[in-house]
C-alpha cells in the first residue's frame, strides 16, 4: 500500500481550464511558420527541415535486421587536404569551407587534416606515408567516407579506396551532390544531372572484373540486344549509355534555353534594365533580393541553399521599371562541369546591365571570395559589365574589415540584409547606376493620352511636367522606340512659350 493520492481524470482536466494559451511556448518558436509567412521560400524551408535529427537519442543496439527499425544516421567523414600555395590561414579557411560543404551534404565531420606539398601526389594525392596514417584515423574513428579537398584523377580515387577501405570522394563530387539535393526546377535538375554524368563518365570503375566482363549474345547476364556484339565490355556499355543520356539532356536544355532567351529578348525589346545579383555562396544574395524586392525566396544559412534563378520586377523611386535576378552562388574551384551545365543560367549575369556583387563582410577571407567570383564571371564573359560591390552582413562584420574592403573596392556599399541597414542607400546607388534613356524629349500630350504619360513614368525619365490648356507639357528622356511614338507630339520652342502663356 502506498501513500499516493487517488488519481482522478476529471480533477486533472478541471485543473487545466485555468491555463492561459499564451503561457505555452513551442520548442519551434524561432522557426518561421509557413501559415504566418506564406511565401514560397518559407514553405520550401519548412519542407527541407521536415526530417529532423534529434541529438543524444540512440540505443546501444547496433545489429538491427528489420527494415522498419533501421537506424538513420549522418554519414561520418574525414576531410583531407593538400596545401600547395598561400598561407596557413588560407589552408585552414579552405578546410573550414570543405567542412561546411560536407555538413550541407548531410555529413558529420569527425576529423580534418592537411599536408604541405609542392603538388599533390600523382598516385595517392597525399603520398604513401600519409595514406597509412589516414587509414589508421579512418579505422579509429569509424568513418564511412574520406573527402579530399581537390579534384582527384580516377587512379587516385581507386588507389585511396584500396588503401583506406572506405569510400573516397573529391570536392567536385561533393559539390555535385549538394546541387543534386537542392535543385528544384526542371531546368536545374537537368543541369545538375548533366554535370554529374560528365564527371562520372571519366571515373567509371568496378570491383574486380565487374566492369571488364564481355557481353554478347545470351552471355554475360543476358545483355543480348543492345550490346554492339561480342567483345564489348560492361564499362564500354555503361559509357555509351552515359553518352546517350548526356546527348538527350543537352537537347532538353537547348529547348529550355530557347524559352529563357525568349523571355530575355522580350525584356530587351521593351528596353527594361536588368540587375543581376551574383556572389559567393551563403553571402546573403537571396536575403538581399527579399529585402530589395520582397521576393519571398528561400533563405537558409547553408551553402548553395538556392540554385534556381529568381527574377522579380521592381520599380525605382521615380517609377522606372527594371528587373532584379538572383543567381546560383559561386565557390572556390567551382567544378568546370557545373559552369558548363549552368551556362544558360549564368548568361543571365552576362546579359545584365548591372551586377550586384555580394560579399560576406563577416567571412574570414572576403578578398578571396571576391577573386573567386570574378574568375567565374570572366569565364562567362561578364567581366566587362558594370559592377557594384555590396558588402553584406554589416551587423556581424568587424568594422576594420569593412573599412579595408571599402578601401579596396571604392565603388561599394555596406548593408545588412538581416537588419535592413544600408538598404535605402544601396537602392539609391542601384537606381543611379541603371542605364538612362538616350533620347531627350519635349512633348505636349493631350489629356486623352494618359497612357503615354504612364509609359514615360515606367520606361523613361520625366524632368518636369506642366499641365496647360492644351495638354500636359512633358520634358525628359525616353528610349528610342517610345521616342518614336511621341514624335508626333513634339513641340517647337515657340509653341511651348505660347502654351505656357495661355
Amino acid at each position: 500500500m502506498t501513500n499516493a493520492p487517488d488519481f482522478s481524470l476529471d480533477d486533472e482536466l478541471e485543473a487545466t481550464d485555468a491555463w492561459d494559451d499564451d503561457d505555452v511556448e513551442s520548442g519551434y518558436a524561432d522557426e518561421p511558420d509557413p501559415e504566418d509567412d506564406p511565401t514560397v521560400g518559407a514553405m520550401e524551408l519548412a519542407e527541407r527541415h521536415q526530417l529532423r535529427r534529434v541529438a543524444s537519442l540512440r540505443t546501444e543496439l547496433e545489429d538491427i535486421t528489420e527494415v522498419e527499425y533501421r537506424q538513420l544516421r549522418l554519414e561520418r567523414v574525414v576531410l583531407v587536404g593538400v596545401w600547395t600555395e598561400g598561407s596557413v590561414q588560407d589552408a585552414e579557411n579552405s578546410m573550414a569551407e570543405l567542412a561546411l560543404l560536407a555538413e550541407t551534404a548531410g555529413s558529420e565531420v569527425l576529423e580534418a587534416l592537411y599536408q604541405r606539398r609542392q603538388k599533390p601526389d600523382p598516385a595517392t594525392y597525399i603520398g604513401r606515408g600519409k595514406v597509412e596514417g589516414l587509414a589508421e584515423i579512418v579505422a579509429a574513428t569509424g568513418a564511412d567516407t574520406v573527402i579530399c579537398d581537390g579534384e582527384l584523377a580516377p587512379s587516385q580515387l581507386r588507389n585511396l579506396e584500396d588503401k583506406v577501405k572506405v569510400k573516397v570522394v573529391d570536392r567536385t563530387a561533393l559539390i555535385l551532390d549538394i546541387f543534386a539535393q537542392h535543385a528544384k526546377s526542371r531546368e536545374g535538375q537537368a543541369q545538375v544531372e548533366l554535370a554529374q554524368l560528365s564527371y562520372m563518365k571519366q571515373r567509371l570503375r568496378g570491383w574486380g572484373g565487374n566492369l571488364s566482363r564481355q557481353a554478347g549474345g545470351r552471355v554475360a547476364g543476358g545483355a543480348g540486344i543492345g550490346g554492339r556484339g561480342p567483345g564489348e565490355t560492361k564499362i564500354e556499355t555503361d559509357r555509351r549509355r552515359i553518352n546517350t543520356k548526356i546527348a538527350k539532356l543537352r537537347a532538353d536544355l537547348k529547348q529550355m534555353k530557347v524559352t529563357r532567351e525568349a523571355k530575355r529578348s522580350g525584356r530587351a525589346r521593351n528596353e527594361v534594365p536588368s540587375v543581376a545579383i551574383a556572389g559567393y555562396t551563403n553571402a546573403g544574395k537571396s536575403s538581399l533580393l527579399n529585402r530589395l524586392t520582397s521576393a519571398g525566396v528561400l533563405v537558409e544559412d547553408s551553402l548553395f541553399a538556392t540554385l534556381d534563378p529568381t527574377t522579380r520586377r521592381t520599380t525605382t523611386a521615380d517609377g522606372r521599371v527594371y528587373t532584379m535576378s538572383d543567381t546560383v552562388g559561386f565557390v572556390r574551384h567551382l567544378p568546370h562541369q557545373l559552369v558548363e551545365a549552368f551556362r544558360s543560367t549564368l548568361e543571365e549575369v552576362a546579359a545584365a546591365d548591372l551586377i550586384l556583387h555580394v560579399v560576406d563582410g563577416s567571412h574570414p577571407d572576403p578578398e578571396g571570395q571576391l577573386s573567386a567570383v570574378r574568375e567565374v564571371l570572366a569565364e562567362v564573359d561578364a567581366a566587362k559589365i558594370p559592377e557594384l560591390v555590396v558588402i553584406n552582413k554589416a551587423d556581424a562584420a568587424d568594422p576594420m574589415v569593412i573599412s579595408r574592403l571599402q578601401a579596396r573596392e571604392p565603388h561599394s556599399v555596406v548593408v545588412s540584409a538581416r537588419t535592413g541597414e544600408g538598404i535605402a542607400e544601396a537602392l539609391a546607388v542601384i537606381e543611379s547606376e541603371l542605364p538612362r534613356p538616350a533620347v531627350e524629349i519635349e512633348v505636349l500630350l493631350p489629356y486623352s493620352r494618359g497612357d503615354l504619360v504612364n509609359r514615360l513614368h515606367q520606361e523613361g525619365e520625366i524632368d518636369s511636367i506642366e499641365h496647360t490648356a492644351d495638354g500636359s507639357l512633358v520634358r525628359g528622356r525616353a528610349n528610342e522606340s517610345l521616342a518614336g511614338e511621341l514624335a508626333s507630339y513634339a513641340v517647337q520652342p515657340s509653341a511651348v512659350e505660347g502654351s505656357a502663356r495661355g
